[in-house]
C-alpha cells in the first residue's frame, strides 16, 4: 500500500483532517518517518523491544505494540474530533469501537483484509475492507 495514496484516500473519501499513525520507533527508519510526515500523517512513536529468537540467536525479533497508545491517544483527543476511523482488524480495539459507537463518534473501521477479529463483527455496518480499494492504494 502506498501511504501517500492512502492519506489522500482518507481525506477525499472520509474528509479526515488529521490522520494519526502509531508506529514503533527505530532510528534506522528515519527516511520512512520523514516520508510519512510529508504524506500528511501525525506520527505517534513507541519505543520498540528487541529480543533474540530462541531457535536462532542470530535473528532479532522487533516488537512495537501500539494498541494502548492508540486507545489512549483517541481518548485524550476525544473532544477535538467529530468522528473517528479506526484502521485495524484487531479485536483489541473492540472496547474502543464500543465506546466510540456509544458516543456517536465511530465513523468507520477500515480493516486491511477479509480476515479480521470476530469480535468486530458486531460493528459490520462500520467495517470497510481496504482491499476493495487496492487499485487506488497500490504504489
Amino acid at each position: 500500500m502506498d501511504f501517500y495514496r492512502f492519506r489522500v484516500f482518507l481525506k477525499d473519501k472520509y474528509q479526515v483532517a488529521k490522520a494519526y499513525l502509531f508506529i514503533g520507533f527505530m532510528p534506522d527508519n528515519q527516511k520512512l518517518y520523514d516520508y510519512l510526515k510529508r504524506s500528511g500523517y501525525v506520527l505517534i512513536f513507541k519505543p520498540v523491544l528487541e529480543s533474540k529468537l530462541k531457535k536462532n540467536k542470530n535473528l532479532v525479533k522487533v516488537k512495537g505494540n501500539v494498541d494502548a497508545e492508540l486507545v489512549l491517544h483517541t481518548m485524550i483527543e476525544f473532544p477535538n474530533y467529530q468522528k473517528a476511523i479506526i484502521v485495524s482488524g484487531d479485536g483489541d480495539f473492540y472496547c474502543l469501537a464500543e465506546y466510540l459507537e456509544g458516543k456517536k463518534k465511530l465513523e468507520k473501521i477500515l480493516v486491511p483484509n477479509k480476515k479480521f477479529s470476530s469480535l468486530l463483527r458486531k460493528y459490520n455496518p462500520y467495517i470497510v475492507n481496504i482491499d476493495l480499494f487496492r487499485n487506488k492504494l497500490q504504489k
